[in-house]
């Protein structure tokens, strides 16, 4: 659909706002984030809210996304649902532009839409970030009080009562996976080899999340010794989560598609040099990624970029070379601690050289 008749359809303030607007999906599948219907999530402007939205507040935020039918239906049922899908685009977006932070694609939002077309390495990325996102998430939302339909981690042996009491409250990845797959609408996996491809990807993204997950116990009693302890499950740093899909992008896989012979269905495999498998926490992909270095309908290229001249200026730059040049910036030095609690810092001016890849 043209991007004319799109934002033509958001609010105003939305508009003003393009910096900060992501869809992190895919018009090609259907079964999907409502993320990646087939026009993007706006991130609305304004905090991220302690507490769900009251009275009609979420529904009005429900009809602004781009959600399905009954997506939609889903996100009236749950006032914080729509909070909640907001700040997993603003998660996927900082995660992904900070981990492509040196790379020739550094998640532009430029040239995103013919991006999610095609089965490029990139796409994959965006597909697994996008759904760990939302995992996380909604975990978060449900062990804060956000959501009305969950609460803190359901899992056994862990001393909820005794959790709850000391104002601590386990991550409910449990109930985030569960509510994923239903909002996604994911049914038995297509014939389709880019459906199959997608499928594994978004998996690949809950998988990094759970990986993450870690029991946290905290020792209550006299003087600080164990006589009491509680523990609750607790969700690793989503930077964490970040990083290792990161190293899966690096060593992802192109996939094609190949027939069992004992079941007679379709399946995804790897190159034939691979001794091993396919596994389920490999990232894949169909097609080989342009270079990113020129712009292109996939992104805005290379040019004007900033670079570290020892380290990342040659490969960024696509051997076009770089310009030189010399900025002041200032920053506070020679600071002294006053008595009591006071620090005065003198302010110095530095210059430094800044590297830019030539166009």
């Amino acid at each position: 659909r043209p991007s004319g008749t799109m934002r033509s359809r958001l609010p105003r303030t939305a508009c003003l706002l393009r910096l900060i607007a992501l869809c992190i999906l895919l018009a090609h599948s259907a079964a999907y984030f409502g993320l990646t219907g087939r026009e993007p999530l706006v991130l609305l402007p304004g905090p991220f809210s302690s507490e769900p939205p009251t009275g009609k507040a979420h529904l009005k935020q429900c009809e602004q996304m781009s959600l399905s039918r009954r997506q939609k239906r889903l996100c009236r049922r749950e006032p914080g649902l729509a909070e909640t899908l907001r700040e997993s685009v603003r998660l996927s977006l900082l995660e992904c532009r900070y981990q492509f932070r040196n790379e020739r694609w550094n998640c532009s939002l430029d040239g995103r839409g013919s991006l999610l077309k095609r089965a490029f390495k990139e796409t994959a990325f965006l597909l697994a970030v996008s759904s760990a996102a939302l995992t996380h998430a909604l975990a978060k939302a449900c062990s804060s009080g956000r959501m009305e339909r969950c609460t803190c981690d359901e899992s056994p042996g862990i001393q909820h009562r005794e959790a709850w009491q000391w104002g601590v409250c386990g991550d409910n990845l449990k109930y985030s996976t569960k509510f994923l797959k239903k909002f996604l609408g994911q049914k038995k996996v297509s014939k389709d080899l880019r459906a199959q491809v997608d499928a594994q990807n978004i998996n690949v993204g809950v998988r990094a999340v759970k990986s993450g997950l870690k029991t946290t116990c905290k020792c209550h009693g006299v003087s600080g010794s164990c006589a009491v302890r509680t523990c609750w499950k607790q969700l690793a740093p989503f930077h964490d989560t970040g990083r290792l899909l990161k190293y899966r992008y690096d060593n992802a896989v192109r996939v094609l598609s190949v027939t069992n012979a004992a079941t007679g269905e379709t399946e995804l495999a790897g190159p034939r040099r691979h001794s091993q498998n396919l596994r389920t926490t490999d990232l894949v992909y169909l097609e080989e990624s342009p270079s990113f270095c020129r712009a292109s309908r996939y992104s805005p290229g290379t040019g004007g970029r900033s670079c570290a001249k020892d380290t990342s200026c040659q490969s960024l730059c696509c051997g076009r070379g770089y310009n030189t040049a010399m900025h002041l910036t200032s920053l506070s030095c020679h600071c002294q601690v006053r008595w009591c609690c006071h620090v005065e810092c003198q302010t110095c001016v530095r210059e430094e050289e800044v590297y830019t890849c030539k166009s």
